[in-house]
């Protein structure tokens, strides 16, 4: 009876080796096949939700890149790191390049997600479209020269037209972009704004004052502005975002400054 029972066990045992592997296998082969789906859903329902928040075109292209393996974190409820890139994004008066990074993002809009930051690129052509909104200021002049903006207009003096030339330092402050003079340029010589004024008097200062111009009223007040600076071709503004945007209503409309 023992010998013909030990090989009926083993025969037994093989099958159910056979099963479990079958089993495994169906399981990678599902899993595979959800996490290529969930490549496609995520990345479009995050893509969707940009579009609609910034009011873009429904065609506009939108980059949408989630890290890591994504069932474990749509099982966890929070995708980890998700970048978002998009080139000619035009806002309010406000348009450029938009690369963001968030981090700690909810599946689910019921609460806030950890931040991250963003960057905004903007060419020339589009600071002059942002510029000429400021009264009596030359925006169609305006160049970029590392570090700063470029200006240029003319001048009355005794009769006489002098062109000038301007450099104004870009920054932040309270959701505004601002240009400071630094110095000018007045018949090939170049001073100091200080200088400027100090050889002109009254006459200039119209043109030697700071001026700014509102970025937060176009961007949700998620969106705080940290910081511009001039690199190669372009202006570059940098923002922090708040993780609340994902569920609060008021992070999600236009800022103010």
């Amino acid at each position: 009876m023992s010998d013909v029972a030990k090989p009926r066990r083993r025969g037994r045992g093989f099958i159910e080796l056979l099963v479990v592997l079958v089993v495994l296998v169906v399981v990678a082969v599902l899993a595979v096949v959800a996490e290529l789906v969930a490549r496609q859903v995520v990345p479009a329902t995050v893509r969707s939700t940009v579009v609609e928040q910034l009011q873009l075109p429904a065609e506009h292209p939108v980059d949408v890149q989630v890290d890591g393996i994504l069932l474990p974190q749509l099982i966890a409820g929070t995708l980890a790191d998700v970048r978002i890139a998009s080139d000619d994004v035009t806002v309010g008066e406000f348009s450029g390049d938009v690369t963001a990074q968030l981090q700690g993002v909810p599946i689910r809009a019921d609460r806030a997600g950890a931040g991250g930051t963003a960057e905004v690129r903007m060419s020339p052509e589009q600071l002059r479209s942002l510029l000429s909104t400021i009264d009596g200021f030359p925006a169609e002049t305006i160049e970029l020269a590392a570090p700063n903006v470029t200006a240029s207009t003319e001048i009355e003096l005794l009769g006489a037209t002098i062109p000038l030339g301007l450099a104004l330092a870009p920054s932040a402050a309270d959701g505004d972009l601002v240009l400071s003079p630094v110095e000018g340029t007045v018949a090939e010589a170049t001073v100091t704004a200080d200088q400027l004024r100090g050889q002109f008097g009254g006459l200039l200062e119209p043109l030697l004052q700071d001026r700014s111009v509102c970025i937060a009223s176009s961007l949700p007040a998620a969106l705080t502005l940290q910081s511009i600076e001039v690199l190669d071709d372009a202006l570059v503004t940098g923002f922090d975002i708040d993780g609340g945007i994902i569920h609060d209503p008021a992070l999600q409309a236009n800022g103010t400054c």
